[in-house]
Formats: structure tokens, sequence, C-alpha cells
């Protein structure tokens, strides 16, 4: 059972600071001041645009729509301790989780047109990505939307609009909302949903750490498999054996280790190119039950993401972060930020750390034998979290709801 638990030892710092160096050097090759040619990168773009991004000025109250999940004056911060203080009924409250990348598909937001606030979300998204976002995710290409770059502003644009249909159909999920989460990406969704930060710098975070990950992904191949086991399986051997293959192999960076925890007998494991084919390979050597190549074009949350960390945290720094005005739990731990600053220090460290996804829902939902659950509501494209909370806890499933984009 100690075999499932562990993965493999950290990458050597000599070895992450010749990734990096490595991974800015291949980003900077064929780029000038004006894009054409040596001399600038898109990371150097992306750090400097990240100085200088100005957030859009509304100039009516009207337009003011959802940067905030509640409105000036209509909520004192004072929900992130609700279940804190006097006992109430968790039948009268709410939990809203948002989803992350590789729930987007290509005709996502069709049916959230008919809310005029979620189309203004998309308007001022465009207006500041410089592309029609709503017409890339009605119309795709597929390619194209599946790209880290493009994927990760489009899943968390349609989740925010979910919420403007939530906010219509079923307001008081939103009044009585106590705690939000979200899966990977979909944590800063769940940020700006609880006030930590405004829609437009979200929106540039976003596409800051896209662009990074993207980056970084094309320049260290690698990728990403889901891995089903069961209790007599040996899912840390199988990385350490294909860490080595990797090596033998010529992986310039070998890696292998986990990189989300979903649900019982259920881990996502990321790692370099080599490592992850000779998994596929031979998983049942190892007495792993079945295994899923993902879609997605990196080894997400391992240390190959690790060039994406600075650009992300430079952005990050320049950016004006409020305490959350609900509680928000953390993929690195499962626990809730304590404030401002505790975003700011960990929020980066999630590029590269595993998401403690089953981890997180066992501290949200966490209750005596005969206590009844909040109602949860899944707002963004597709239903994965839903079917992830069945596996871990199937009364709080009961309860739970899906607000699809």
């Amino acid at each position: 059972m100690l075999a499932l638990m562990n993965s493999p030892a950290k990458l050597p710092k000599s070895v992450l600071k010749r990734l990096i160096r490595k991974s800015i050097n291949r980003a900077t090759r064929g780029y000038g001041t004006d894009g054409t040619g040596p001399g600038d990168s898109p990371l150097k773009r992306l750090l400097d645009e990240s100085a200088s991004f100005n957030d859009v000025k509304t100039r009516h109250p009207e337009q003011q729509w959802a940067t905030l999940p509640y409105r000036d004056g209509t909520c004192v911060r004072r929900q992130g301790a609700f279940f804190y203080g006097d006992k109430k009924d968790p039948r009268d409250v709410s939990i809203i989780l948002f989803p992350g990348q590789g729930s987007q598909y290509v005709g996502m937001a069709k049916d959230l047109l008919k809310f005029p606030l979620a189309k203004d979300l998309f308007e001022l998204a465009s207006y500041i990505l410089k592309y029609d976002l709503l017409k890339l995710c009605l119309e795709g290409p597929k390619d194209k939307l599946d790209e880290t770059r493009y994927c990760q502003p489009a899943v968390m644009v349609c989740s925010l609009a979910a919420i403007e249909r939530l906010k219509e159909e079923r307001p008081n999920a939103i009044v009585n909302c106590v705690g939000t989460a979200g899966f990977s990406l979909g944590e800063i969704t769940a940020l700006v949903f609880a006030g930590a930060l405004g829609f437009e710098r979200a929106l540039h975070l976003v596409r800051v750490r896209g662009e990074a990950m993207q980056l970084a992904c094309e320049a260290n191949k690698g990728g990403m498999l889901t891995v089903w086991y069961g209790p007599d399986s040996k899912l840390g051997a199988a990385c350490v054996k294909a860490k080595e293959w990797a090596s033998d192999k010529g992986d310039e960076v070998p890696e292998c280790r986990i990189a989300n925890y979903l649900f019982p007998h259920c881990k996502v494991v990321s790692g370099s190119e080599s490592a992850i084919e000779f998994l596929a390979m031979n998983y049942k050597q190892f007495k792993l039950r079945r295994v899923k190549r993902l879609p997605v074009s990196g080894a997400f949350h391992s240390d190959l993401m690790a060039p994406a960390v600075e650009p992300f945290r430079k952005a990050l720094n320049k950016s004006d972060i409020q305490d959350p005005i609900i509680s928000v739990y953390s993929n690195v731990d499962g626990k809730r930020y304590h404030n401002a600053e505790h975003i700011r220090k960990q929020l980066p460290r999630q590029i590269v750390k595993p998401v403690k996804w089953e981890q997180l829902l066992h501290v949200v939902y966490e209750r005596g034998q005969d206590e009844y659950f909040p109602r949860t509501f899944e707002c963004g494209p597709g239903t994965s979290l839903r079917a992830t909370l069945k596996e871990v806890n199937v009364k709080a499933w009961q309860e739970s709801f899906g607000i699809e984009a």
C-alpha cells in the first residue's frame, strides 16, 4: 500500500534550472521585437504585459455584471465562516465547483446566450484576448480549442457564464453559497467567484498561465495517463520503473509522477513521453487494472511544467488580490485559503503540484453519519466533477446538480 502513495523523488534543482533555461531558449527562438525575429520571446512579452495590463474600467454601474458573485452592499465578508459559527442546517446552503482543462467541447456556451450578462462576459473576454472567444467555443475548430492557450480562457469564461445562468434559475444557490473549489484551472474561476480576483485580471492571469504552459509543453514533450488500480497494484513501483525507462531512452528530463488524485483506485499520472508510453504498454506487469491516455499536449502538474511557474507568479504579483468572501479550497493541499497573501504564495505552486481533488472533497464534505449535505452545483462545461464526487461521497453526490455551459 505504501507504494501506491509514494511518487518518485523530485527532480534535482540543477535539472529544473536547466529545464527552465532550455524552455526559455526554445521559446525565444524565431521571435524579434516585432514578433518576427530574434531578440524577444513569448515569455518576455507575457511578463511585460502582466506589468502593464490594466483592468477595464466600466462607465456605468449596470456594466459591472459579474466580476463578483455578490454586488456591493449585498453581502458582508463573513460567509466563509458559515460552518464554523452557530450550527446551521446544511440543506440551506450550497457548494459550487468549477471544472478545469479537459472539460471543453465545441458547441459549449450555446445554451447560455439567452442570458444577457453571460453574453457580456464573452464580449469583454474577446475584447481583452483580442480574438472571438465565443465563436471559438461555439464553432471550434476542436484542435484549436484544445490548445492550452485557448482552452483555459474558454473554460473559465464558460464556467462564469454558467454562474449567470444559476443566478437566474436558482438565485438562492448564489446567496447561500458558503464554499467553492475548482479543478486545476477551475481554482482561478473559484477565486473570481469568491471575490478574490476581478474577472478582467483573472482572465489575463489565465492567458499568461495558458501561454506559459503551452510553451512548456512544446519544449518538453510529455503526456498524461488515467490509471485504475486495485489493492494489489504497484502504481508507485510502476512510476519509478517508467522514469528509469525514460532516462534510458534519452528523455532530457525523465519524469513520471501522480498528477491528479481523483477518487479511490483512480489517479492520473504525468510524465515525459517515453515514461507514459512505457506505462501504457506495461501496466499489466504492475497489476494495474486499466489505463487511458488523455488527449493533452503535456505533462501537467509535474516538474515538466516548471518553466510556466515564474511567468505566472510575476503576473500574479502584479495583481490586486482580496481576501475571499467565501471559503475557497486549494488543490495543493485540499485546505481553505487563509487570505489574499496565502493565495499569492500558494497558487503558482499548483502548476507543478499534484491536484489533490479526492482529499479536497473529503475536507469539504466531512459530516457526521446522520448529518445532511449541502446542495452542490457544478458550473461549467461537462459533468466530470459530479462523476468524481459520486465515487468519493455518494450521499453528497445525491444533492448535486449540473449547470452546464
